[in-house]
């Protein structure tokens, strides 16, 4: 088999998803490619996890988030249909997923947020220290620009979401964050510095349910 998979269409072909836009001029080697697979379920994930919790808690913070993370999983979307690759969410329905490891994660992830709303948000962390780890390891990995792009826009949304939800952690139940999955001084980094601005800024409210916090942009989520 070949180790490379070529994008569909012509060089100058172009296409926008969600608000986030990919040409057709790249190449991805087969790791990469099975890489692109499995993040966009694991955003799927994200997207799901959030939904459920906002039906079950009413916490707004979890409505504006899943929708940031279905933009993500439209970026990928994108990236699969320009290098012809078969998008592994075959059905988008909550909860349901292709690949049994990431269909298990979420049934544990979800049984976790159910006792309280703090353990939600907890959760809810957790994924997104997941998704920076996993975000900063492919674009390690990966040798496409154009890819990586992405990647990279996922990443920094990654980022805001976990500043957050560590807001509302911290300030609505009066608890220090402790780092579930990355080292607590690359999470402090994160929540430490400026929110990350993309190409979808506009301002949010204050508040735990009619908003994501004081002084936050929605920016690139």
């Amino acid at each position: 088999m070949s180790t490379t998979l070529l994008a569909c269409g012509a060089s100058s072909a172009q296409g926008n998803y969600g608000g986030y836009q990919a040409t057709a001029n790249q190449h991805l080697n087969t790791s990469e490619a099975k890489t692109l697979t499995y993040m966009k379920e694991e955003e799927k994930i994200a997207r799901d996890i959030y939904v459920t919790f906002y039906q079950q808690w009413n916490n707004r913070v979890f409505d504006k988030i899943s929708g940031s993370e279905q933009r993500h999983m439209n970026a990928l979307a994108q990236q699969l249909v320009m290098n012809n690759l078969p998008d592994p969410d075959t059905n988008d329905a909550v909860g349901v997923f292709s690949n049994p490891k990431l269909a298990s994660l979420y049934n544990s992830l979800i049984n976790k947020g159910q006792g309280s709303e703090l353990q939600a948000l907890q959760v809810a962390a957790y994924v997104e220290e997941l998704d920076i780890r996993d975000l900063e390891k492919v674009i390690a990995e990966s040798s496409s620009s154009q890819l990586n792009q992405t990647y990279k826009n996922l990443l920094r949304g990654s980022h805001n979401h976990l500043r957050a939800f560590v807001r509302q952690i911290t300030s609505y139940f009066n608890i220090t964050y402790n780092a579930q999955l990355l080292p607590q001084s690359q999470v402090d980094s994160i929540l430490n510095s400026n929110h990350e601005r993309g190409n979808h800024g506009n301002g949010m409210g204050n508040g735990k349910h009619d908003g994501m916090g004081r002084g936050m942009a929605w920016g690139l989520l």
